[in-house]
């Protein structure tokens, strides 16, 4: 049996030590760090210097990278990849605890399309960051909690016989309840929940003042199939893509003619209209800050900038190719997806379309294409928020991916090493066009 691709291998330690929006984020810079990258704050003055490498994170769950230049940015423009590091789950609410059938539950709603079925009959931790005040200050600070596990657990086909014919239906607000255990207490279960935070943080409940936090699958990530061609995993869209940019970026040559960046938004699932989202002006001010606050060299170097919009792309599906475009049926293990749609919904032009195959064909990888059928509804991507903000050439691309917002998806090995190919030669080529 041969070895997955070791760009394969390492998506794998990325998924599995990035449970949240913020462990990713947190996981991204530890990897930046350890490659030289300098951390800025936004709330300060920068000094960018031609061929520095610098590193920024936003409300703990987004994060830019750059490699600034050698020229200036109004002369060759800024070269961006674009990714998220959100993924539909389920998460508490502010008073996260509740009690029903002596049973000890999470109080949860829904985050982003999950295909909520999915989350059934697993065990689920817990993940995320909570603020604490110490010292009369407040501070973020990450958990994560595999014990004790929780559970969504389904009706007995006894008590529903009509499950198999009418498919496993979950009320969001009745049946998505995750349960700890037995619970007879008189207490409030509020109190358990805190105490359970205040004990990994090695804090008093009385200091938790807020948090963010999700359920996560417990199961780690795995290869499977024929000669462990396909990747079980959660969270792959789109930590797969997250992976594939920073890992290009870290992997380019540190000087180039242009400025290169990758950025991670957070909340793309639920629309991106956030501060930390591709709706907010993150890119904007470091165009600001590249240009010294000059307005007309900024808006040059938006008019020379492209961006490659990365989010994964729907693998043709055995069991439902009624379901695809006929010429259009991107394939596991078929290298990554060209994403197009009349309407906009992905920001792919003839124009933005044709550099990215022309990358794909530098870095000797495959290029499939993928559209919706006509009479189906498109979904979208951090690509055409971002274009439609800055004015900047965009295109949308993905590497296939079956079970889409599923508690677990299901990728190709194959597949993430071309997609790091391709980004790695738009990083290093020195035209684009």
């Amino acid at each position: 049996m041969s070895q997955p691709p070791a760009e394969s291998r390492d998506l794998l330690s990325f998924i599995d030590a990035s449970p949240s929006p913020f462990h990713a984020t947190a996981e991204a810079l530890r990897r930046c760090e350890a490659a030289g990258f300098t951390h800025l704050d936004e709330a300060e003055a920068w000094k960018l210097a031609p061929g520095g490498a610098y590193v920024i994170t936003r409300g703990d769950g987004a994060l830019l990278a750059l490699r600034v230049g050698t020229r200036p940015p109004e002369e060759v423009g800024v070269r961006l990849t674009g990714a998220h590091t959100d993924s539909p789950n389920l998460r508490p609410k502010p008073r996260l605890a509740k009690s029903g059938g002596k049973q000890l539950l999470l109080d949860v709603e829904v985050y982003g399309g999950a295909i909520v079925a999915t989350w059934a009959d697993r065990d689920l931790g817990l993940a995320g960051r909570v603020t604490v005040e110490d010292a009369g200050r407040l501070d973020r600070r990450l958990v994560r909690l595999a014990s004790p596990a929780s559970r969504v657990s389904t009706l007995a086909i006894h008590l529903g016989r009509e499950v198999n014919e009418s498919g496993l239906k979950l009320d969001k607000h009745d049946h998505l309840v995750p349960h700890l255990g037995p619970w007879e207490s008189k207490d409030d279960p509020e109190v358990f929940l805190r105490q359970l935070l205040a004990d990994a943080l090695k804090v008093k409940p009385e200091q938790i003042r807020g948090h963010d936090l999700c359920l996560f699958d417990l199961s780690p990530s795995a290869f499977i199939g024929l000669d462990q061609a396909m990747i079980a995993a959660p969270r792959q869209d789109n930590l797969s893509m997250c992976h594939a940019t920073l890992t290009a970026l870290l992997a380019a040559p540190a000087e180039h003619a242009s400025t290169r960046v990758a950025v991670l938004f957070d909340h793309e699932e639920i629309g991106s209209q956030t501060h930390r989202g591709a709706g907010s002006p993150m890119i904007e001010s470091v165009f600001t800050r590249l240009c010294g606050g000059d307005a007309e060299r900024r808006a040059r170097t938006i008019a020379r900038s492209f961006l490659i919009s990365a989010d994964m792309a729907h693998a043709l599906h055995p069991a439902h190719p009624g379901k695809h475009d006929g010429r259009h049926q991107p394939l596991l293990g078929g290298g990554p997806c060209l994403k197009t749609n009349a309407n906009q919904r992905y920001a792919t032009d003839a124009e933005s379309g044709a550099i990215f195959r022309r990358l794909c064909g530098a870095a000797g990888v495959p290029c499939q294409e993928f559209a919706m059928r006509a009479d189906l509804p498109c979904g979208s991507t951090i690509g055409p928020i971002s274009a439609a903000r800055l004015g900047l050439r965009t295109v949308d691309v993905g590497n296939p991916l079956l079970s889409m917002h599923s508690i677990r998806e299901l990728g190709g090995s194959a597949d993430h090493p071309q997609m790091i190919a391709a980004l790695k030669t738009y990083f290093e080529i020195d035209a684009l066009e």
